[in-house]
């Protein structure tokens, strides 16, 4: 059976190539092979292809972002002897693992990968070929948790919690404020059926990672006004990507969607401006 199309080896050789949407669940067929994932390329992706035990990763650039947030994984892995590389965000659509093979072009390529002969400007492809030549990442690894924690908290309000990857969203957050570091785009797998969260929420905030080609960047938000959700993203250069905590202290709205300026949400606001002008609209409307 052919593997879905957000899923599959792009390979012929005994060394797979995985083509993936999201590098943030990893398999045991991952093992040994290269990843091609469409995850923005900070730290903790690196730390998820690490511990799939891959060969090497290529992901995406998200706008490179603030300090440098959206290749973060790239130092990272060459910590751990790994290979790595991101494709520039403009190239190719942020969530989707097939365009990035189709268009990505490299864009930063890690120490471990250029010892490979990988090169910024050539084809995604061609750098996750010529990264089979490494060695499987077999060491333990430091854990690195992601972050889920509660920011506010107050009687007659829905609470607001911070999460450094939408992946880490639960049942129980039906009901609250979502500061999420993640990249604002709808994954290509999701992108049929409109599914924006995998949970509906009072609103959400992502990183909108630079927009990159074709707006992938910023896609959940019209995802999110089709299901009735408020949604914004912050600019990528006013935080960390995959850093909840810097979107909730430093970002700045880049864009909103629909349901948000029915609230008065524009853009340049600060996060905190977003969510409490939500939290206030919601009180006055008893909602």
């Amino acid at each position: 059976m052919m593997p879905p199309m957000s899923e599959r080896d792009a390979s012929d050789s005994d060394i797979p190539i995985w083509v993936l949407d999201t590098v943030t669940k990893p398999k045991l067929d991952h093992r040994n092979s290269v990843l091609i994932a469409a995850s923005h390329g900070g730290i903790y992706a690196g730390y998820l292809a690490a511990r799939a035990h891959a060969r090497g990763v290529i992901l995406n650039d998200a706008g490179i972002g603030k300090d440098q947030a959206g290749i973060g994984s790239l130092a990272y892995l060459d910590e751990l002897g790994v290979p790595a590389a991101t494709i520039a965000h403009i190239s190719a659509r942020i969530g989707d693992g097939e365009d990035m093979v189709r268009r990505g072009t490299i864009s930063y390529v890690n120490d471990a990968a250029v010892a490979l002969d990988c090169r910024v400007g050539e084809p995604a492809l061609s750098c996750a070929e010529k990264m089979r030549a490494a060695a499987t990442f077999d060491d333990d690894l430091r854990p690195y948790e992601e972050a889920r924690f509660r920011i506010r908290a107050q009687p007659g309000e829905p609470e607001v919690w911070g999460l450094d990857s939408i992946s880490l969203l639960q049942p129980e957050d039906q009901v609250r404020i979502v500061v999420a570091a993640s990249h604002g785009g709808v994954l290509a797998a999701n992108r049929a059926e409109g599914v924006a969260l995998s949970y509906p929420v009072v609103a959400a905030v992502f990183n909108d990672a630079g927009v990159g080609a074709d707006q992938a960047g910023i896609s959940r938000l019209a995802a999110m006004d089709r299901t009735g959700l408020v949604g914004a993203t912050v600019d990528c250069m006013s935080a960390w990507i995959g850093n909840a905590r810097s979107t909730w202290e430093s970002g700045v709205i880049s864009h909103v969607n629909e349901g948000a300026a029915a609230f008065g949400a524009v853009p340049g606001w600060t996060c905190q401006d977003f969510v409490y002008c939500i939290i206030d609209e919601m009180s006055r409307h008893g909602g």
